[in-house]
């Protein structure tokens, strides 16, 4: 995630809801970051057309659809550019058209997108599925790049569709160098490589950025709508466990002295009819210690134990914070019924990288 930049995934069902609070998440780092208003833009615009295009093709009629057949979004900054990649299953059959569809857009200079995508509008071609392939043509105008893509195969009928769009940062539309036709797929190789993990490790969502109250809310939306079809009690527990392992990202992670931000990585898979939930964050060396021995001590204890420390702790008012009293690892603790799992690791002379994962049955 940190050498290819990728700020967050998503792979599973996508609803309106979920999309909403994608966009809101971007928007929420892109303000953050300080992006200029004609960037973000693009990149709204973008994601909009990725993420619709997902939503209209994700149903595959007559097949159930399995997870790792599930739409994928990806965002990733890196050398002044943003990649935005999306990914769907698509019938077979339509492949030759929707190459032909994009070689053309391509070989197209912007004066030209700009009067085919006219063209196409008026012509009112619309498919079943919506769009007329109009999204593509906006996303090449606002990118100002080709767009690159990719087929692979899941079965006789159908092949999983990797659509990946660049956006340079720094660049205005006069400084672009005239556009080449050539498809050149080796961008999208790293992504194909990470959707292999993330299907064969049934990992869900993952978010690799900085972390605040309104990025938290948005990643506890997504799931809650990811999660519909299940029962209450799972859904509740999820939830709440979501929130305490957040928010320790929120309070406790150590913050970069040169931006200020609270930089972290949560990501959560399933596994035998459990939730995996994982965070990771920076912590300074001096608390090391001080951690680990909570975290062992609370895994030492009895669930009465528990109960009756958490309650000592709570209403031990001479501790300062709830950092001090190991508050939240408890929780974690007495709402999973599980030990918390961790690891420490060196980053810096100051810093270490502090991992726990817990998960709910």
């Amino acid at each position: 995630m940190l050498k290819d930049n990728l700020n967050y995934i998503y792979r599973g069902l996508f609803t309106q809801n979920i999309t909403d609070n994608i966009l809101s998440l971007t928007e929420s780092n892109l303000e953050k970051v300080g992006e200029s208003s004609k960037i973000k833009k693009r990149v709204f615009t973008i994601m909009v057309e990725g993420l619709q295009n997902i939503t209209r093709h994700q149903e595959i009629d007559g097949e159930d659809t399995l997870l790792n057949e599930a739409g994928l979004f990806l965002m990733q900054n890196k050398n002044d550019r943003y990649y935005i990649t999306t990914g769907n299953p698509i019938y077979k059959k339509n492949i030759s058209n929707l190459t032909e569809q994009i070689n053309k857009i391509n070989s197209l200079e912007p004066e030209e997108l700009k009067q085919y995508y006219k063209q196409v509008l008026n012509d009112n071609i619309i498919s079943d599925k919506g769009g007329a392939g109009l999204g593509l043509i906006e996303m090449a105008r606002k990118s100002e790049n080709n767009l690159v893509y990719d087929f692979v195969d899941l079965s006789d009928n159908y092949s999983y569709f990797y659509l990946n769009t660049e956006i340079s940062q720094n660049i205005t539309s006069q400084e672009i160098k005239p556009k080449t036709v050539k498809k050149d797929i080796d961008s999208l190789k790293t992504i194909k490589e990470i959707h292999k993990i993330l299907n064969s490790e049934n990992i869900v969502l993952i978010f690799n950025g900085i972390f605040n109250q309104e990025s938290l809310l948005n990643l506890l939306s997504i799931m809650e709508s990811q999660m519909m079809e299940h029962n209450l009690n799972l859904k509740k527990k999820v939830f709440n466990i979501m929130v305490e392992m957040l928010q320790n990202i929120v309070k406790h992670g150590a913050v970069n002295e040169l931006t200020g931000e609270n930089l972290g990585i949560f990501f959560i898979h399933q596994k035998d009819n459990s939730y995996f939930l994982n965070t990771g964050n920076y912590i300074l060396k001096n608390e090391v210690e001080e951690l680990a021995r909570k975290i062992n001590y609370v895994n030492s204890l009895s669930f009465d134990e528990l109960n009756e420390f958490y309650e000592k702790s709570l209403f031990n008012f001479q501790i300062d914070s709830s950092k001090e009293a190991g508050l939240g690892l408890i929780e974690l603790r007495l709402k999973t019924s599980k030990y918390l799992k961790y690891e420490i690791s060196d980053h810096d002379d100051k810093h270490s990288f502090f991992v726990i994962q817990t998960y709910v049955e």
